[in-house]
């Protein structure tokens, strides 16, 4: 963990319907210096990525009204926003799973329950 660079600026936004992930992310992330944005669901991300234009998007899979694949494509599919990472979460790690969020546009696919380790990770790898 040592060769880590300062993550202090850098905006993540944590998209999950689950409360107990999005406070793991935050508590994980803000020892770092990193700026936690959170939503409740894909509706709630589109609004908060238009206002907070953050660098990182981690989003679950499974949501109730718009699921992490449709949020992921709708990303992408705005050119302003295309080019920030979109990382998807979810509880399996099948290789369907992994294809049809690459499918969808997403740049990385993170199983949950993530250690610290790999939130850092990703984010170095994919925000900096």
């Amino acid at each position: 963990m040592g060769n880590l660079k300062p993550l202090g600026g850098v905006k993540v936004l944590i998209v999950d319907d689950s409360s107990t992930i999005r406070r793991s992310a935050e508590i994980f992330l803000n020892d770092f210096g990193c700026e936690i944005i959170c939503a409740l669901d894909g509706f709630d991300a589109m609004a908060k990525i238009v206002e907070n234009h953050p660098d990182i998007i981690f989003i679950d899979v499974v949501m109730p009204r718009l699921d992490g694949y449709q949020a992921c494509q709708l990303i992408k599919k705005n050119p302003r926003f295309q080019a920030t990472p979109v990382i998807m979460l979810s509880s399996k790690d099948g290789l369907f799973d992994k294809a049809r969020g690459r499918m969808a546009g997403s740049n990385e696919y993170l199983t949950k329950p993530f250690t610290k380790e790999e939130l850092l990770q990703v984010i170095q790898m994919h925000a900096l």
